[in-house]
């Protein structure tokens, strides 16, 4: 049970581009967390874009449009984009809106006026792609060490304001040492670690060679990096103390991808110990989604259109293979085929059948409505599922979540097979037959809060079929308790199934 009001976050993603199928990973696990949270408190999923910097300059220009008709374009895709998988989220931010360029610059003036922010000379080697000054030391073969980019450097010398990260360098290694877990999975906080004790350069954060960026007081715009962190304050109305900072902050949970931890677990919390600001409870660094062994990107165009695989397998069907395919903060392959056998699987199969099947004998034996309540085996073995599958929801253990689900899905179909409700009815056995109706219309109302976060068009869909109005939106603390489901209650099963089989033709 969450003790105060609840705050996730997703990267704000560089909208260089078309969305592809990992920023609907991040999203997704993010609205998993949200929706499970909102019934809990007050909750808060803040996600946006990312639209300033080198990158979105060029490609605007080389697509023939200023920078910001670019991304005014582009954004429409974006939302699209939540709208296609059900992602719910409370803010959506862009940080070439006036409410966050104004911040950003009321958070470099207090930075200068702490002594956090100094002007100076810098020169070094810089990457484009990544908007990254890179050591010499660090280069490979001259070129970017970033294993996702390896393109060719620039040396550049200007004056540039800088942020005295390397003085936060003991401070940050007390804090991994004082939290552990913070940084998780333990891969992404061992990295970062290793990066500390190698020691700390202080960060170039502004630039003067570039326009498409927040205007600096005294010239140059603000190193993208920095300008794209901060959005996580100013969605919140920090710099003026607002309602909606002092009920949130700090985030409960940060999701990132593990190729941006970097700049998240070492610039951002120095950024935020340099404002007096507490750090995120959890900076949560997830994996790769892979093809054929290599992870996704633009440049190998190996991507997989978001809007092209909801519309072969719907939302829900893609929310759950995504979490239930790997552990999450693990890389993981992705394939069609999969997709397909999950689908069939899991969900046509197992929870699809079950329902239809149970609902199918409650309208031939007790024309459709609920009977009476009766002492239940099943309630009692799986009493304790609501807590357990909530606290794993909470550890991020999305996977082990779904599977503890499953178990009690299994156990439901196991019921029938092993009851032979038509059995029963032949032999007019009603009290055994009405147990086991119950407990299958009272397994479906479970299945529908504890879908609900996963796959939330599923679960509306499990929740009106047994006749209940509104949405399964309750703690489950409260719901599921075994006997909530009212007897007598008109169920409306639906003649199509939850999720028809598909062919090999559809993957």
């Amino acid at each position: 049970m969450s003790k105060r009001a609840y705050f996730v976050t997703t990267p704000i993603y560089y909208i260089s581009g078309n969305p592809h199928i990992g920023h609907a990973y991040t999203s997704i696990a993010a609205d998993v967390l949200a929706r499970y949270h909102r019934t809990l408190g007050p909750t808060f999923f803040l996600t946006g874009t990312d639209e300033h910097g080198q990158k979105v300059e060029q490609a605007a220009r080389e697509a023939g449009f200023d920078p910001q008709a670019w991304t005014d374009a582009l954004i429409p895709k974006w939302k699209a984009l939540y709208a296609a998988y059900d992602v719910g989220y409370d803010d959506f931010i862009r940080t070439t809106e006036t409410r966050h360029t104004t911040q950003v610059v009321a958070v470099f003036e207090r930075l200068k006026e702490t002594g956090d922010v100094y002007l100076g000379t810098y020169e070094g080697w810089y990457c484009t792609n990544d908007e990254t000054f890179w050591l010499e030391s660090k280069l490979i073969d001259g070129r970017c060490p970033n294993p996702e980019c390896g393109r060719a450097v620039q040396w550049l010398s200007e004056e540039n304001w800088f942020f005295a990260l390397s003085k936060y360098r003991d401070r940050l290694v007390a804090y991994y040492r004082a939290h552990p877990e913070w940084v998780r999975p333990e891969r992404a906080y061992n990295e970062m670690m290793s990066t500390l004790e190698g020691g700390l350069d202080d960060l170039c954060i502004s630039r003067v060679n570039l326009d498409w960026g927040v205007p600096l007081p005294g010239g140059g715009v603000m190193y993208v990096w920095l300008d794209a962190l901060l959005n996580y304050l100013t969605a919140l109305d920090y710099a003026s103390d607002g309602e909606r900072f002092r009920t949130f902050w700090p985030p409960n949970v940060q999701l990132i991808g593990k190729e941006i931890a970097r700049f998240h677990t070492i610039i951002w919390p120095a950024v935020l110990f340099a404002l007096g600001l507490e750090t995120p409870n959890v900076v949560f660094a997830h994996g790769w989604i892979t093809l054929e062994g290599e992870k996704m990107s633009k440049s190998r165009g190996n991507v997989v259109d978001p809007f092209e695989l909801v519309e072969r397998f719907g939302s829900d069907t893609i929310r759950y293979f995504l979490l239930r395919e790997a552990h999450f903060g693990s890389d993981f392959s992705f394939g069609e085929e999969k997709v397909r056998l999950r689908r069939n699987g899991d969900l046509g199969n197992d929870l699809g059948n079950l329902v239809k099947r149970s609902l199918a004998m409650l309208a031939r034996y007790r024309n459709g409505r609920i009977p009476a309540a009766a002492p239940s085996a099943l309630g009692a073995r799986f009493a304790d599922l609501g807590a357990r599958t909530g606290a794993l929801v909470e550890r991020l253990a999305f996977r082990d979540a779904l599977e503890a689900v499953w178990e009690f899905v299994t156990a439901l179909n196991r019921a029938i097979e092993e009851q032979k409700p038509w059995e029963l009815h032949k032999r007019g056995d009603d009290a055994a037959l009405d147990a086991v109706l119950y407990d299958l219309c009272e397994g479906i109302r479970w299945l529908a809060h504890l879908t609900f976060p996963f796959m939330p068009a599923t679960a509306r869909g499990m929740w009106t079929q047994l006749g209940l109005a509104g949405e399964p939106a309750g703690a489950w603390s409260d719901e599921l308790v075994w006997g909530r489901l009212a007897s007598g209650a008109q169920t409306a099963p639906a003649e199509a199934a939850l999720f028809p089989r598909l062919d090999a033709s559809v993957a």
